[in-house]
This record gives C-alpha cells, sequence and structure tokens, in this order.
C-alpha cells in the first residue's frame, strides 16, 4: 500500500531579505522558520532544506540497514546515523555523508560494512538522490 506525505511551505519576500515556515503536516509534530542565510550561513535556530532532506536520509538509511541486517539473522541492538548534506549557493546540494555506528551481535566486519553498503545504496531516500554523490563512514559498535 502506498502512502503520501504532505509539508507545507510559506514563504514571503524575496529570496535573500525573506522568510517562511515549513509545516509538516502528515504528522502535525510542527511549523519551523527558514530564511536564506539559515540555508546558506548559520541555522540561528531555524531550519534548512538540507536539514530536512538529512533527517529524511539518515532515517531511511537506519530503517534500511536494520531491515537488511535482521533479513540475514544478524539483528542489530541499535543503529545511529548522522547525515550531513553539503549546500553549495549557486551550485545546489553538492554532497551527502552518512556515518553510521551500530550494534550488531554476531555479524563479521565484513557482513556489516557489505550491508551498510547495500542500505546506501538502496533505501529509497538514497534511490531518490541518484544524481547526488552519497559516502558512508560505517562501524560497528563495541
Amino acid at each position: 500500500m502506498a502512502t503520501t506525505r504532505k509539508s507545507t511551505t510559506h514563504w514571503e519576500g524575496s529570496l535573500m531579505e525573506g522568510s517562511g515556515t515549513v509545516s509538516l503536516d502528515s504528522s502535525g509534530v510542527g511549523t519551523f522558520d527558514v530564511t536564506w542565510p539559515s540555508r546558506a550561513e548559520q541555522a540561528n535556530g531555524r531550519t534548512s532544506p538540507e536539514e530536512l532532506l538529512g533527517a529524511a536520509h539518515s532515517t531511511c538509511f537506519s530503517m534500511a540497514l536494520s531491515h537488511g541486517l535482521s533479513q540475514a539473522g544478524t539483528p542489530p541492538e541499535t543503529v545511529d546515523t548522522n547525515a550531513e548534506v553539503t549546500f553549495q549557493p549557486g551550485t545546489g546540494i553538492t554532497g551527502v555523508h552518512l556515518t553510521v555506528q551500530a550494534r550488531v551481535p554476531g555479524i563479521s566486519e565484513e557482513d556489516f560494512q557489505r550491508a551498510a553498503e547495500n542500505a546506501k545504496a538502496n533505501c529509497p531516500v538514497s534511490q531518490a538522490l541518484t544524481g547526488t554523490e552519497i559516502t558512508l563512514s560505517a562501524e560497528l559498535a563495541g
């Protein structure tokens, strides 16, 4: 069964001097302020498309990795993923770097790395970002 999620942005003014809000309508968990400076300079308590994209990517990757590990008979105890999305004004999004640390009993380093690379390549958000370089650092927690 397909699902559709909805977000809404309201923007006022020019790109450089204007501001807006983005609301997460499907979940209703909040409305967040956005500005050009929060995107291209410092966040200063506001979000950006890149931060929201990073949240989506780290979540999707974690879910895909957890599923792949479980399917292979080595379910994880924990998966902690960070996504760094780089935005270059005038160019756009230039890359995503995923960093994951997971506690996975009974798995070899080689199998873990293979599972992490598979999740990176195949999670739906990675698939949607095929025009962007996605890099990965994966570490098994002790």
